[in-house]
């Protein structure tokens, strides 16, 4: 059972690697396996396809994205603001590592894939939909209870700043990625923080200047 997990996953890690470093379309099953060392018919035990590898491989994306940034940042007991600055700050130090280690930064694995692959696929558009989807409902949470906490305005609509938050954040790493740039997330994601909390003229000045 242990090897037997340990393949599938060598399988959907270099599935990321190799489609994250250059596109779905120019990546076939045979270099994969060569890859991940594995034998073609390896590949086809645990997937049909190409199409179902992927999808394993979004499910697994944004598995690691929700445990090793979106919980640690989003459920710690901090107002607001804190919480968006402290999200900011890890997701630039996790992009800053990437292109440490392989000389570029790649930007957001499922917003990469939803721009090449949305028009084309309708099945792994359903799935970064889906994705989407989940990743607005954390920020609807959070701007939820920081309206309880009268962090924000009681008439504030929270899944469409929520979604905005989200739009904002895919931007911002399509924009560090075309860029090569970590340091577009730190100095501009003060961004996400003025999308997210009820702010006066002196408060928006303040952020601005950090």
């Amino acid at each position: 059972m242990g090897r037997t997990s340990k393949t599938k996953e060598k399988l959907i890690n270099s599935a990321i690697e190799l489609i994250s470093t250059r596109s779905y379309n120019s990546v076939g099953v045979q270099e994969i396996c060569e890859h991940a060392g594995v034998k073609k018919g390896s590949f086809y035990h645990f997937f049909p396809s190409k199409r179902d590898l992927t999808l394993a491989a979004l499910d697994y994306m944004w598995g690691f994205f929700r445990e090793k940034i979106l919980e640690p940042t989003f459920n710690i007991d901090l107002p607001l603001q804190e919480r968006f600055h402290k999200f900011i700050d890890t997701s630039y130090k996790y992009h800053s590592l990437t292109k440490e280690s392989i000389g570029c930064m790649l930007g957001c694995h499922v917003g990469n894939l939803a721009v090449e692959l949305s028009t084309q696929d309708e099945v792994i558009r359903e799935k970064i939909e889906h994705i989407f989807k989940e990743w607005a409902e954390y920020c609807e949470r959070l701007i939820g209870k920081a309206i309880a906490s009268g962090e924000l305005p009681v008439d504030i609509d929270s899944l469409a700043t929520a979604q905005a938050i989200l739009a904002y954040i895919e931007g911002l790493l399509l924009l560090g990625k075309s860029y090569n740039d970590p340091s577009l997330i730190k100095r501009l994601g003060v961004g996400v923080v003025q999308l997210a909390i009820k702010r006066n003229g002196s408060e928006s000045h303040k952020l601005t200047e950090k």
